[in-house]
């Protein structure tokens, strides 16, 4: 089942539970996933191409979330944590840190990085074999730790 199709199906399941939180993220997502199409000029999109519109969803609201914490908006907060668990169902499971290490340092021997300044060569290839499956700012940590 295609994510457009999911999200039409747990839209319907929200109208019908009367759960207007989920039924807005699922149709802010879906609004993003036309405009990508629109702006892709495309009819659908590819698996790859939901998913990039998905983690950039999340990470706006990981942003925003971080934001509100420090501005002390406890209403937001709580708001913005309902949205990022309902955009949470439709990602693929997270690699775990060791998992995610594994790949990190099994990349870091293929491109032959020795030092700092081949991190942006590291990260160009680990993150496609992470996307979506982990977050840029562990895969960033993680291989700024192996590369000093």
């Amino acid at each position: 089942m295609s994510l457009l199709e999911r999200l039409n199906q747990d839209m319907k399941q929200a109208m019908k539970n009367k759960d207007k939180e989920t039924l807005s993220v699922i149709r802010m997502v879906k609004a993003s996933l036309q405009n990508e199409a629109i702006k892709l000029g495309k009819d659908g999109l590819s698996e790859e191409e939901d998913l990039t519109v998905l983690s950039r969803e999340l990470k706006q609201r990981k942003d925003s979330l971080h934001d509100f914490k420090e501005a002390g908006r406890d209403d937001l907060v709580a708001k913005l944590e309902d949205e990022i668990k309902v955009l949470q169902a439709y990602m693929p499971e997270q690699l775990s840190e060791e998992e995610l290490e594994d790949i990190v340092k099994q990349t870091i021997q293929e491109v032959g990085a020795t030092s700092k300044q081949e991190m942006g060569k590291v990260m160009s290839a680990v993150m496609p074999k992470v996307k979506g499956k982990a977050d840029g700012s562990l895969v960033n940590k993680l291989v700024l730790k192996h590369l000093s």
